[in-house]
């Protein structure tokens, strides 16, 4: 990314336009048009004309022709890269919209790819809508580490997804995989390039020095030396040692019930944890509204929210922006960081 990524706005795409990415969209755009990095919407025009009614009548869209217009445009509208797509009715999710999803986060990526927008910052989606519209891809972080795949960095076992909020940096082994299947899945590289990977983008993208990164155990007690699971014994810790040798500073497997506590009191900048609601958990509980997710290992920077699309509030039109805008704002912190650093 060149010297003035920061200054380049950050692109945002609508999400599932019946659930709550417009309005929120709107509403972060009305708490940050003044002292902060700019940014623009893909959304179909439909998508905004359907939370008309729950704006502010001051608020308003313009469109825009290209990312570069963005930044002209922030200050006293909404900059909009319109993109087709059907009539949207706020908690009414359809396949329908598929395809205009599909294509914002499309043009979202190849915009950051590019070195038009210094970071992409993505909207709620609902799995299920899009499966039932044939979409190949079990979220968003899968889907853009496809896009991506030309320039992977470091991702050789896949992307990495990061949760940050309440004090936590929390990188995730598996992602969306049923629990029952968590066991199979862990393997001593999956657990080291997934650490590898948060390593780097700890140094590249937060400004850490020498990270230090807890590992999570699987099991209770972290197994108890073998006698409630053996996977810190034969994967975890093994893991941990490889890394070690590498000059990355990652703990042997630490209950799952006090390692986060340990990171929130110093001990460690981040923690790997071994599933999807091991990791959330802590986050969402510590902080519901501010938690932010992070693809790490891509070539470009992504952040998402910390919730779902939320049907219900889109309908009743009450939905609250707080975690787009901690997620707008960790995206812009994390492109001057990486400006910095090269």
């Amino acid at each position: 990314m060149d010297a003035a990524a920061h200054a380049l706005p950050i692109a945002v795409t609508m999400g599932d336009p019946a659930g709550v990415g417009p309005l929120i969209t709107c509403h972060a755009w009305r708490m940050l048009r003044t002292g902060s990095s700019p940014f623009y919407l893909i959304a179909s025009a439909a998508a905004l004309d359907s939370v008309r009614d729950n704006l502010p009548p001051t608020l308003g869209w313009t469109r825009i022709g290209s990312p570069a217009e963005a930044a002209a445009a922030f200050s006293h509208a909404l900059p909009v890269l319109v993109i087709e797509g059907g009539k949207v009715q706020p908690g009414a999710p359809t396949p329908a919209h598929a395809p205009a999803i599909i294509r914002s986060i499309e043009l979202a990526a190849e915009h950051v790819r590019s070195g038009r927008a210094a970071a992409m910052t993505t909207n709620p989606i609902s799995k299920s809508v899009l499966t039932a519209a044939g979409f190949p891809h079990p979220g968003h972080t899968e889907f853009l580490a496809e896009l991506d795949q030309p320039n992977r960095d470091g991702m050789s076992s896949g992307p990495v997804m990061m949760l940050a909020g309440g004090g936590l940096k929390v990188a995730l082994a598996t992602i969306h995989t049923p629990l029952r299947d968590v066991p199979g899945r862990l393997t001593v590289e999956t657990i080291v390039s997934t650490t590898r990977t948060l390593n780097r983008a700890l140094k590249r993208d937060f400004g850490y020095v020498a990270p230090r990164i807890g590992l999570a155990g699987l099991n209770p007690h972290a197994g108890e030396a073998g006698t409630i699971g053996r996977e810190e014994m034969e994967i975890i810790n093994p893991a941990a040692a490889r890394l070690r040798a590498e000059g990355v500073d990652a703990s042997d497997a630490r209950p799952g019930d006090i390692v986060f506590h340990e990171a929130r009191e110093g001990g460690f900048d981040a923690v790997v944890a071994m599933y999807h609601d091991q990791g959330l958990i802590p986050v969402k509980t510590l902080d519901l509204w501010g938690g932010v997710n992070v693809t790490l290992g891509l070539s470009f920077i992504r952040t998402s929210p910390d919730h779902g699309t939320a049907f219900d509030a889109a309908l009743a039109g009450n939905a609250r922006a707080d975690s787009l805008i901690a997620a707008l704002s960790f995206a812009a912190r994390m492109a001057r960081h990486r400006t910095r650093v090269g």
